[in-house]
């Protein structure tokens, strides 16, 4: 083992708080294991506009308590050189393993560097953390979660006092303030002095929720409920409890809490197989809809009877639906997403005469759209009440959707059938995405590499009329690692996703709908270029 790998392992091992990583470490450096401490210390977890997110474990990357007590004292540091040297911070966490302790971790150094702390009373949606900020004029909160990542996984996302995530250049001078901290012993961190909030904050925020309906509209769609085994469930039930729909029927395998997540490869509703217990218990009791959330409970997926059968609506049809259903509402002011989502958004918008904003990828970005209304990225995130929860929420999400299901339900009408009416007004929208994941980072480099040298000059038959390197920025956009090929009736854009190891390629087409009989074949058409798209650009980018 090289000594400066030893070195910096004993280092580490001297000043690390947690009984539980100083066991797993020294263990390591007994072993002489030294590719596995290369991989815990060959670098650190980069803080970027995403937070921190890694798998759990010992060393500078992986997230730990060491890990997080310098990226609080970073925050602190940049709070306080930007004169907020009393202000408040609030912090919630899920309940992942160890999230707890990152939660209270940094409410002792905000409250040792002299600012004011505050805990959510137990593990809760990411929504109501992001609602507390503007609620408590705080000057920035922490959420400590890994959303749907996998059950290794823990993050630490940071907002600012105007409830949005961080965006450059706050990402950069909190980054080079945790890079300032030399040491743990150099972090005061007092083992009380901070405020754990009480429920008076919850009510708010449910209280916030009825903003969300119209008043007096039909709350008569019942639904199948699932949790995902995170901190969705509570809080929605006394959200739908509020609005007076029927109490959804929940998957009660998933429906508590568990940083385990027993019955999903990865807890996430767009994972192949992680709605199967959903569909299972929507076959048993025939509701009207099925809602779930992630395990943080900022994004709500959403399946409908298709046929004999359930299944998933995509982001981007939830996106259509909540959009078209606030426009039939008469809501004004801005309709924002992220570059990545259906163009239908714009075209519904341009209907209604309202305003249209296109963002890049993260709500970090759509949240910050001048005169926002609403807002959804593809990826089942949606900002139905800006002025209550400036980011993605998965629990007013739900209520909004299944009040939409209640309305269409009253005429005699489903989700589906609204669907087949924007098909018909604006074009039949369809899009599909090609994700793989990796184990080596390099691949992913290299594919966009490829792609930048070698250009592919159509795709599917369809010839790319713009080709967009992202990394040069637009008019409208600023700079990001990605890359736009607009095609005659059809969009591709490839971009690094930014918590996971994948390279995700985002594909739409538009097919021209010549009234509600032409609809089959508009979708075989569709389902026909979607394919073909895939099969071309996987060859293009060499993955």
């Amino acid at each position: 083992m090289q000594d400066d790998l030893l070195a910096q392992a004993q280092a580490w091992l001297a000043e690390d708080p947690d009984p539980d990583t100083r066991a797993e470490l020294a263990r390591l450096i007994e072993s002489g294991d030294r590719t596995e401490l290369a991989a815990r210390f060959t670098g650190t977890l980069q803080f970027g506009t995403a937070g921190l997110r890694g798998e759990l474990g010992a060393g500078p990357m992986r997230m730990n308590r060491s890990v997080v007590i310098r990226a609080a004292a970073g925050l602190a540091a940049y709070l306080t050189k930007h004169g907020h040297t009393d202000g408040l911070v609030v912090i919630g966490y899920d309940a992942r393993h160890k999230s707890r302790d990152f939660a209270l971790d940094t409410a002792a150094v905000m409250t040792g560097a002299g600012l004011r702390a505050a805990v959510l009373p137990r593990p809760l949606p990411t929504p109501v953390l992001a609602f507390a900020i503007r609620h408590l004029g705080a000057v920035a909160g922490v959420e400590v979660t890994a959303s749907h990542n996998p059950p290794r996984d823990n993050g630490y996302k940071v907002y600012l006092g105007d409830g949005s995530q961080i965006v450059p250049p706050a990402d950069t001078e909190i980054a080079a303030e945790i890079q300032a901290v030399t040491s743990l012993g150099t972090v005061p961190r007092p083992t009380d002095g901070w405020e754990t909030l009480d429920d008076a904050l919850l009510d708010a925020y449910l209280a916030r929720t009825d903003a969300v309906l119209a008043p007096g509209s039909p709350r008569t769609a019942r639904t199948v409920y699932t949790a995902m085994h995170g901190v969705g469930k509570d809080v929605l039930l006394a959200a739908f409890a509020r609005a007076g729909f029927p109490a959804p029927v929940l998957v009660t395998e998933q429906a508590d809490p568990d940083p385990e997540f027993p019955t999903v490869a990865f807890p996430n509703p767009e994972e192949p197989g992680a709605m199967d217990l959903a569909f299972a218990k929507a076959r048993e009791t025939g509701p009207d809809l099925v809602i779930a959330n992630d395990p943080d409970a900022d994004r709500c997926a959403a399946a409908v009877r298709d046929g004999d059968d359930w299944r998933m609506l995509r982001g981007d049809e939830v996106g259509a639906l909540l959009a078209a259903h606030l426009v039939r509402r008469g809501a004004t002011g801005t309709f924002a997403e992220s570059i990545v989502s259906s163009s239908l958004l714009g075209r519904i918008a341009e209907k209604a005469g309202l305003r249209h904003v296109e963002t890049l990828t993260g709500f970090k970005w759509i949240a910050r759209a001048e005169g926002l209304r609403y807002g959804y990225e593809e990826a089942l995130g949606y900002c139905v009440d800006p002025d209550g929860v400036r980011d993605k929420d998965g629990i007013t999400a739900a209520l909004l959707l299944t009040e939409l299901a209640s309305v269409l339900k009253e005429e005699g009408r489903t989700l589906l059938d609204l669907l087949d009416d924007l098909a018909v007004e604006h074009g039949l929208h369809a899009t599909d995405q090609l994700s793989v994941r990796v184990q080596d980072l390099s691949l992913i480099t290299e594919a966009m590499r490829r792609l930048r040298e070698h250009p592919p000059t159509e795709l599917a038959g369809l010839r790319i009329t713009k080709a967009e390197d992202l990394n040069r920025g637009t008019d409208t956009l600023p700079p990001t690692d990605g890359l736009r090929y607009t095609l005659e009736g059809a969009r591709v854009i490839v971009r690094p996703s930014g918590t996971e190891p994948k390279l995700k390629c985002y594909l739409e087409v538009v097919v021209p709908v010549s009234g509600r009989p032409g609809l089959p074949a508009a979708r075989a058409e569709a389902t026909a270029l979607l394919s073909r798209l895939k099969q071309d650009f996987s060859r293009a980018a060499g993955i």
